[in-house]
């Protein structure tokens, strides 16, 4: 007799209502939604925020529902009736709630609250299935070549102070840096000087009354390295960003010479995304200015009033920036237990931080906190609409002012900021990298919901097909042993989105594919095994007999068969990206559940029907 012991039945029972019930969640579509939060992690959506949105939706025609505050004010969410509104609503409620907040497309879960709580949670649909948000940024390499300029200048000075070259370097708006010096000798010694430290600059001088005037500017060979570092910096800033924030399978690739295209699959924070992936963030360290001299220093007002004046003057030169922290982490003053974040600096920044404060003990050090941000007019188009401009502006502001007491090494922590939620921030973007040149978005949309859905159509039907033409093969060829094996092959597709939909994996086009090669590859156990079984029946064996044995010696040629095939997943998800690695997943998890299923449900069912009793014949 062929029968598996109880404990094996409840096993197998307990592992099917696992699966039925996280596979469950997939049936509840998600709702297009528009998300609101603050610029900064400190900006919080009050109930004052989310009316005048839901009023300019009324106003705009634009059905809604569920506009609610969540995580304690941090965002709010308000649903649509119809996807296709998501666009015209995100605009209309920038509109409506101003610069200061980030307004953003995304998709609302509907899972029952209960089935949430226990960890059921639907697939992560890739962008072609109708998931996910597309962003394009704009790089802004100019920003990047004047920022490397006025580093050139900056230095140019302190070598020349260094090695005690009188002359008056200044830094023009069309990105040249002129020097005057008084005569030959100290126009010889300066070129020298900044040949030595800056060879990339190209050098001509030109005699006046008034001394040697020298020019420096920037080759267009160097502009261009320049600005494609730049772009290839934020394209690993963003990658390092998007691992911060727990993307699933995101595309952050280069699009043409200074643009980056990323896309967000499945179901995420949108808004805190663009948030993140938008910002600058940077920081500049600079000494508190002396004197009253214009030319060398520069006011700045303080983002908190704690410090009990508006505005400070710093030096222009700056000390190190942001580009020189390679860790940084958020926590508490142990004494004023305010947020405060502790910076690490590489060896060069480390350097030079020493070498600023070992001479300048008991000035104040000013920490300067940099964003790009937007601001938003409307300006009628041809058709009389109010089309929305935007036009990015650097915000600086000092966020620390401390008194520098003793020698500041490669480690040291900065305070000021308000919450310990823009202080973990902060952390964040420093630990991730400083963007090399701020970035805009230039484009933001939702990649195609009818094209989505037309895959999703297309896919299951293919699904479906494949499943028929299976089960209409196996009934005819096998009879009532086809008939437990489709049986199993259906529950083998559940265990499979029960297991993607518990690890949280992004479903694609080619995952579907996965899916429906998962179905052949499921019945493929069983056809070996029922071939088997037939075999060992012409040798003469009983029928429970060559069920049992049927089982046991395909076992070692469908395991050999489906172990190579995971090894060939494995290698998929290794080398490939997007969506190969999807397919790999995919097909690694079928691979598992349809081991499971063919060789231990297909038994079950056998062995309730018909391994308890004698039997004369099979129906195989």
């Amino acid at each position: 007799m062929n029968k598996y012991p109880l404990w094996k039945y409840l096993l197998i029972l307990f592992v099917l209502i696992v699966g039925f019930f996280y596979a469950a969640p997939n049936l509840f579509a998600p709702d297009a939604a528009v998300q609101i939060s603050g610029e900064s992690s400190a900006t919080l959506v009050e109930q004052q925020t989310l009316d005048s949105a839901t009023k300019a939706l009324q106003a705009a025609n634009i059905q809604y529902f569920g506009a609610v505050i969540a995580d304690k004010g941090k965002s709010g969410l308000i649903r649509l009736r119809d996807r296709e509104q998501q666009l015209v609503a995100q605009a209309v409620i920038q509109r409506a709630v101003g610069d200061g907040f980030v307004v953003a497309l995304n998709l609302a879960q509907t899972t029952p609250g209960w089935m949430a709580a226990i960890g059921g949670r639907p697939m992560k649909l890739g962008l072609d299935l109708s998931g996910g948000v597309h962003f394009l940024l704009e790089v802004d390499t100019p920003a990047a070549v004047k920022k490397r300029l006025e580093l050139a200048s900056i230095g140019i000075k302190r070598k020349l102070r260094e090695t005690q070259v009188r002359g008056f370097i200044e830094q023009q708006s069309d990105g040249r840096i002129v020097g005057k010096f008084k005569d030959k000798d100290l126009a010889a010694k300066a070129i020298d000087t900044v040949h030595g430290e800056y060879p990339e600059l190209q050098q001509t001088s030109e005699a006046n009354a008034d001394g040697v005037l020298i020019t420096w500017t920037m080759p267009p060979a160097k502009i261009k390295e320049i600005e494609d570092y730049a772009v290839g910096q934020n394209l690993t800033t963003l990658r390092n960003r998007v691992n911060e924030l727990g993307v699933a399978e995101p595309l952050v690739q280069r699009q043409g010479r200074n643009r980056i295209v990323v896309e967000l699959p499945g179901i995420q924070d949108t808004a805190e995304a663009k948030r993140i992936l938008g910002k600058t963030a940077n920081l500049e360290f600079r000494l508190e200015a002396k004197g009253d001299d214009a030319s060398t220093r520069e006011q700045f007002e303080f983002r908190d009033a704690r410090f009990g004046q508006k505005a400070a003057y710093l030096e222009r030169d700056v000390v190190i920036t942001g580009e020189r922290v390679t860790d940084a982490k958020a926590g508490f003053d142990s004494q004023s237990s305010q947020p405060e974040v502790n910076i690490v600096l590489d060896n060069e920044g480390g350097s030079q931080m020493s070498q600023a404060t070992r001479h300048n003990v008991n000035r104040r050090l000013g920490v300067l906190f940099i964003e790009r941000k937007l601001r938003t007019h409307y300006e009628k188009d041809a058709n009389g609409k109010d089309v929305p401009v935007h036009v990015p502006y650097d915000e600086k502001k000092i966020i620390s002012l401390a008194t520098i007491r003793d020698t500041l090494g490669n480690r040291f922590r900065i305070t000021g900021l308000d919450t310990p939620g823009e202080a973990a921030e902060l952390a964040l973007l420093l630990r991730a990298g400083a963007l090399a040149a701020p970035m805009d978005f230039v484009e933001e949309r939702t990649v195609g919901p009818s094209l989505g859905a037309a895959n999703i159509h297309q896919g299951v039907t293919a699904v479906w097909v494949g499943f028929i033409l299976v089960t209409l093969f196996m009934l005819y060829y096998y009879r009532a042993f086809g008939l437990s094996a489709v049986v199993a092959l259906a529950i083998n597709i559940i265990l499979l989105i029960a297991c993607m939909s518990l690890l949280s994996a992004t479903l694609t086009m080619p995952g579907i594919a996965g899916i429906a090669l998962t179905v052949g590859m499921s019945v493929d156990a069983n056809v070996l095994v029922f071939a088997r079984i037939r075999e060992e029946l012409k040798n003469g064996m009983s029928p429970q007999a060559a069920i049992h044995a049927g089982f046991e010696r395909a076992f070692v040629t469908i395991t050999d068969s489906n172990l190579t095939a995971l090894l060939v997943a494995i290698i998929l998800y290794a080398v490939g990206t997007g969506p190969v690695r999807g397919f790999a997943v995919t097909l690694a998890l079928g691979i598992i559940t349809s081991m499971f299923t063919a060789l231990t449900v297909t038994r079950a069912i056998i062995n309730l029907t018909v391994g308890g009793r004698r039997v004369t014949k099979l129906w195989i």
